[in-house]
């Protein structure tokens, strides 16, 4: 492989702490790297945007968003567990760009609209509307950890995936399920 090929695989000095503490925490949620290079990518197209994030967890997601972000951009991110939200904040502490909240998903709302939001955790299920609402004209909704369906309407288990097809059909977005793996993926949307 030539080195420009293998420069594209290393991971980001930050994915690397992050992971180190996942694996130190016995933190099995982390986003994975094909997700995390779909994160970097998003964020790069948005050199001067407003990132979100909700489900910091370790800040390994954190860390692939902020290997794409922009001198003029920032990044804000929660995470409801408070040693979790503590970890992740360490690993940025450096970079002005970047704030880890402890609490709710919710606390987003006041630094929103977004240009682009991986919702990781809180609010995807519980009110995917707000979610919806979070974002700025334009703006990018990642979401990962589901499972491929080659049916419409989307299932899993067995019955109607109502989740996925509320965000794939939602008027105020143009919204596609992308193959992270040969067994996961992503739903990627831009508010209109």
């Amino acid at each position: 492989m030539s080195k420009v090929g293998t420069a594209a695989r290393e991971l980001p000095p930050h994915v690397t702490t992050a992971e180190g503490i996942a694996a130190d925490l016995g933190f099995g949620k982390s986003c994975i790297p094909e997700v995390g290079r779909l994160l970097r990518a998003l964020a790069a197209s948005k050199p001067h945007g407003l990132i979100a994030e909700s489900g910091t967890g370790t800040g390994v997601g954190t860390a692939w968003l902020h290997s794409g972000l922009g001198a003029g951009a920032r990044l804000v991110t929660v995470e409801r567990d408070e040693e979790l939200a503590r970890r992740a904040s360490a690993v940025f502490a450096a970079d002005p760009r970047v704030e880890v909240l402890t609490g709710d998903w919710r606390l987003l709302e006041q630094h929103a609209p977004f240009d682009v939001f991986f919702c990781d955790g809180g609010g995807k299920r519980d009110d995917p509307q707000a979610v919806v609402d979070l974002l700025a004209p334009g703006g990018i909704l990642v979401m990962d950890d589901f499972t491929p369906s080659p049916e419409w309407p989307p299932r899993f288990e067995g019955e109607v995936d109502e989740l996925r097809v509320f965000y794939l059909t939602h008027g105020a977005l143009a919204a596609t399920e992308v193959l992270t793996t040969p067994t996961t993926s992503a739903l990627v949307a831009t508010r209109r």
